[in-house]
């Protein structure tokens, strides 16, 4: 009976060690199906995903929304500052004399404060976008040219001036409003700043009123004025202006046909035959002399014969067209307007500009040049 009892308990055992084995083999079958927790065995599956999920768009999507308007406002962002800059109205100091004005539009004369004159002149002749420095540059110009004009017809009542290039352009207050809009107040504004803190202020030469010539954009280098114009002046000398090549009045073309010039020039030129161009250049590399079947014209009387914007041209001729190409906006003579926005960029001040477009010259005043035309 012992032994039967043994017997039966070692069966006992192996089948409790069977269904053992039995159950393991079932646990590493299920695993091998799902290798991952089951959602009844891990309960924290969907809000760790959802909480992962929120984590990557905080780091990656709205750091790009913060970005992009960033990005976009840099853009406009000087414009803007400069608008804010200058929302407080400026006030121009008292001016010397009045600048009697001849209107061309109506042929009427107004007679203008100084500095209201040539806060005119500067926002007539340059654009308000420009650099503050640049403005100044602009002011002293301005205001050394009425000066001078002034000193050599007599009384000041009696020296008119016209409003256009044959003296400097001028527009007064209504017909700056229409022309800027909503620009207005902040542009007029920056232009009087440019004003009021050079009150005063000309240029000279041996203490004299120079001849501030000024032009738009150069070809590279400003011109000497006897190379343009007929005279040697000591301040008015040839001198590297690169920050033009970013001006948009840089390069320009014209296409002409062969007739059309022969018209213009006064000369004869055959439409059928290829035409032989002798070019000679000044020290600003523009054109001094250009021969053609047998004539000879000047680089001006070329220039503004064909209404170039540049005696720096250089001629192709295609069958019966010819093509000019031009660098540069203007006489090239004094200052260059966007070369001294492109020094002012660079951190020059406007005397620096002054003295470098007009050699030798000095910064003075009214009252230390011309006292008989202070108001007493």
């Amino acid at each position: 009976m012992k032994k039967n009892k043994n017997i039966t308990e070692l069966l006992k055992k192996k089948k409790k060690q069977q269904r053992k084995h039995n159950t393991l083999q079932q646990l590493q079958k299920k695993r091998k199906k799902h290798p991952f927790p089951t959602k009844s065995s891990a309960p924290w599956k969907v809000p760790g995903i959802l909480f992962f999920s929120t984590l990557i768009i905080i780091i990656l999507v709205i750091p790009t929304l913060v970005v992009v308007p960033y990005v976009n406002e840099g853009q406009e962002q000087d414009v803007t500052v400069e608008k804010e800059a200058t929302k407080t109205a400026i006030k121009l100091g008292e001016s010397p004399f009045s600048v009697a004005v001849m209107r061309a539009g109506s042929d009427e004369v107004e007679n203008v404060p100084l500095e209201t004159y040539v806060s005119r002149v500067v926002a007539s002749e340059m654009p308000a976008e420009f650099e503050l420095q640049a403005l100044k540059a602009q002011a002293l110009a301005a205001r050394t040219y009425i000066v001078d004009h002034v000193l050599h017809n007599g009384k000041a009542a009696d020296s008119e001036v016209t409003d256009t290039v044959n003296d400097q352009v001028y527009h007064n207050e209504k017909e700056l409003r229409k022309l800027w809009g909503s620009d207005y107040n902040w542009k007029m504004n920056k232009i009087k700043k440019a004003v009021a803190e050079t009150q005063g202020e000309i240029l000279t030469y041996k203490g004299e009123p120079i001849t501030p010539a000024f032009f738009s954009t150069s070809n590279g280098y400003t011109e000497n004025s006897e190379d343009y114009w007929k005279n040697k002046v000591p301040y008015l000398r040839s001198v590297k202006s690169p920050w033009d090549e970013n001006s948009p009045k840089y390069l320009d073309q014209k296409i002409f046909k062969v007739s059309e010039v022969a018209n213009l020039l006064g000369v004869d030129l055959p439409e059928n035959k290829t035409l032989s161009f002798e070019i000679s250049r000044t020290e600003g590399n523009r054109v001094a002399q250009l021969g053609v079947a047998g004539e000879t014209f000047t680089g001006r009387q070329v220039r503004e014969t064909l209404k170039l914007r540049s005696s720096d041209f250089t001629i192709e001729q295609k069958n019966d067209h010819l093509i000019f190409q031009t660098k540069g906006y203007g006489h090239g003579i004094g200052m260059s307007q966007y070369g001294a926005n492109g020094m002012a960029e660079e951190g020059k001040t406007y005397k620096e500009i002054v003295t470098y477009y007009y050699q030798g010259v000095e910064v003075s005043t009214v009252n230390e040049t011309a006292p008989t035309l202070v108001a007493k």
